[in-house]
This record gives structure tokens, C-alpha cells and sequence, in this order.
């Protein structure tokens, strides 16, 4: 099998198979990658068995990070929790996995990183494993009362139903004063979990990029933001891909009120897929969160060449210099050093 690369920005063959694809996801589209390339300098290339000229019969997005702290590498996708190969037979994996392997020898890469859906064993690589992760997704498609019945009835049905007596009010839109109520609350969250947070220009990009299938929904409490989620939209699936709010009114359930009026209001549409994203396997608090929502679990793995070899307490150091630089860093300063940070991470 001949390996064609093509730029997904200007070659519209892959905008037909995104749109197209069964298992294709908002972080497949083109507007997507041209988000990341605007932001943070990524550059998207497809990767392809279909010859120039041809109509599209498969596509491996990815992007080319280049950075002088953390090396060159693909990634498919930076930032996307998961982004299948679109291949025509899992089998076919293998030989796209081939050329990924040759290509980060001849080129020195400091890596190539796949986030597939699919497992390890149904794609049959021989790329070594990467990272696991625990994915949760919602089947929205059950009557209004079953999707209700099957929440947790003291986490999610009581704190949505005391959000409603204590008047919270849910707005949804796209206009900068809703996008700045949302960074707002992005900023308190990531100072409390001592996160660097996004540059203000990722999510200017996320809009400007996606248009209607990007929203902000807020929460409100007699006028002041208390909780927000961004939202993305892909057909008939939902990506709950931020969640932010104000640790002193956690006890009103704005964000369990926010998900519950986005699935309300979006089954009319045809929303079948509420996607709540990856959680790490040792954070037990945000995987409590979505079991409670009624969410399936499954494992999801990256795979990654060459396995990483990087020891579990340098990680762990490196993590704790970054806290501990967060934690001094004045609320004025942390998002030019979040934008920054940001693109060398990918």
C-alpha cells in the first residue's frame, strides 16, 4: 500500500470523508485542525492509501508539533481526547502503523501518538501502548423520563432538581460577553486545580472556526455566572469538552443542570451521543461524575512510538514544578504563561 500525505486545509477530498464517515467525530473536521493551526502553529496533514485525484476511501488526521522544549512529533489529534483512523478495514492500520513507524525513524521524531476508540487488539498495529485512559459516552436517544431515571439520584436528579428551586437560570450562545462569563469561570477552576489555563485565543479560534457547532452554556445565579460547559457539536453527537465553575455555589448544581437542559434541549434536534471525554485512571472523582450520569465506560488507549520511557517520577516531578510555579504566579500572568505552554504540549 502506497502512503499519500495531503494538508486537509486546502485538499477539499477530506472535508467530503470527515463529513461522511460513520466514525468520524468533531475532531476530524477541518475546522478543528484549522483551530489548532491558527493558535498554536500546528501544522494538519492526512494521511492517506487514496491517490491524488481520487475521492477519499480513508484518512489518518494528525499534526506535526514542533517545539524546542518538547521535540517533534505527530499526534493524532492534539488536544481531542480520541480521533479514529477513518480506514475502510481495521486490518488496514497496520500498514498506515508501518509508515508512521519508518517515517519517526528517518525524521528522528521525538514520537508519533494515535488516540483510537477502537482497542489495540481490533486495530492490530504493533504500536505499543501509549497510556490508558477510562472514556465515557451517553446514549441520549431513550425518552426524556428513562435518560432522568437512570441518573444517580442524590449526585445528578436532587442537585438538579435544588438548581431549579434555587432559580438557576441556563443561557446558551456564542457571543463574546458569554464566552468572557466563561473564561471567567475557566480561570477560577484551573487556579483551584493549579492547571495553567488555555490562552483566551484558543477558544476566540474554537468559535470563530466552528461556527454553530461550538457553544457556551452558562448558569446562572441572580445574575452572576456560577457554572459553565463548551460544548461541541458533530452531527448527532455531543462532546461535553469543558466544564468550569465557582467553587462556592458547587452546592446549587449548576454544571449537573447545564448537561441536563443541553440534552433536553438538543434530543429535538436529533442529538443521539452525549461524548464526556477521557478521565485518567487515577482521577476516581471525575469518573465517579460521569458513572453517576449513567454513562458507559470503556478503556480507551493511546498508542505511541516509541514507547514512552519517560519514569513515573520525573513525570510526577514535572508536575509538581509546574504546581508549584502556578501557585505563585499572579491570575494576570498565568494565561500568557498558559499560551505559551500550551503549544509545546500538543
Amino acid at each position: 500500500m502506497t502512503i499519500y500525505s495531503i494538508n486537509p486545509l486546502t485538499d477539499h477530498r477530506w472535508d467530503i470523508l470527515a463529513s461522511q464517515h460513520p466514525r468520524a467525530t468533531v475532531f476530524h473536521q477541518r475546522n478543528w485542525l484549522e483551530a489548532l493551526a491558527r493558535t498554536y502553529k500546528y501544522e494538519p496533514l492526512v494521511l492517506t492509501s487514496t491517490p491524488p485525484g481520487q475521492p477519499l476511501s480513508d484518512g489518518m488526521p494528525l499534526c506535526r508539533v514542533s517545539s524546542w522544549i518538547t521535540g517533534t512529533r505527530l499526534v493524532s489529534m492534539p488536544f481531542a481526547d480520541h480521533c479514529e483512523p477513518l480506514l475502510e478495514s481495521p486490518s488496514d492500520f497496520q500498514k498506515f502503523a508501518g509508515w508512521l513507524h519508518d517515517e519517526c525513524d528517518r525524521h528522528h521524531w521525538k514520537y508519533v501518538e494515535i488516540r483510537p476508540l477502537s482497542s489495540p487488539d481490533q486495530l492490530q498495529s504493533g504500536l505499543p501502548k501509549g497510556g490508558d485512559y477510562a472514556f465515557h459516552s451517553l446514549d441520549i436517544r431513550a425518552e426524556l423520563a428513562q435518560i432522568f431515571s437512570r441518573f444517580h439520584k442524590t449526585s445528578v436528579q436532587q442537585m438538579i432538581r435544588k438548581a431549579e428551586k434555587a432559580g438557576l437560570v441556563c443561557e446558551s450562545g456564542r457571543s463574546p460577553e458569554m464566552v468572557e462569563a466563561f473564561y471567567g469561570l475557566l480561570l477560577k477552576t484551573r487556579r483551584r486545580h493549579q492547571i495553567f489555563p488555555q490562552p483566551r485565543q484558543w477558544f476566540k479560534n474554537l468559535f470563530d472556526c466552528l461556527g454553530e457547532n461550538a457553544e457556551v452554556r452558562v448558569a446562572r445565579k441572580d445574575g452572576v455566572p456560577i457554572a459553565a460547559i463548551l460544548v461541541l457539536r458533530h452531527q448527532a453527537s455531543l462532546v461535553y469538552k469543558y466544564g468550569c465553575s465557582d467553587e462556592r455555589f458547587h452546592n446549587l448544581g449548576g454544571i449537573q443542570l447545564l448537561l441536563w437542559k443541553l440534552i433536553e434541549q438538543s434530543k429535538p434536534s436529533g442529538a443521539a451521543e452525549l461524548d464526556f471525554g477521557r478521565s485518567d485512571l487515577d482521577n476516581d472523582g471525575l469518573i465517579k461524575f460521569k458513572d453517576r450520569f449513567g454513562a458507559t465506560r470503556q478503556s480507551l488507549t493511546y498508542l505511541r512510538y516509541p514507547k514512552k520511557n519517560k519514569s513515573a517520577a520525573a513525570a510526577g516531578w514535572g508536575e509538581r514544578a509546574a504546581r508549584q510555579l502556578f501557585s505563585i504566579m499572579p491570575d494576570t500572568i498565568s494565561p500568557v504563561a498558559g499560551s505559551i505552554l500550551y503549544r509545546h504540549i500538543g
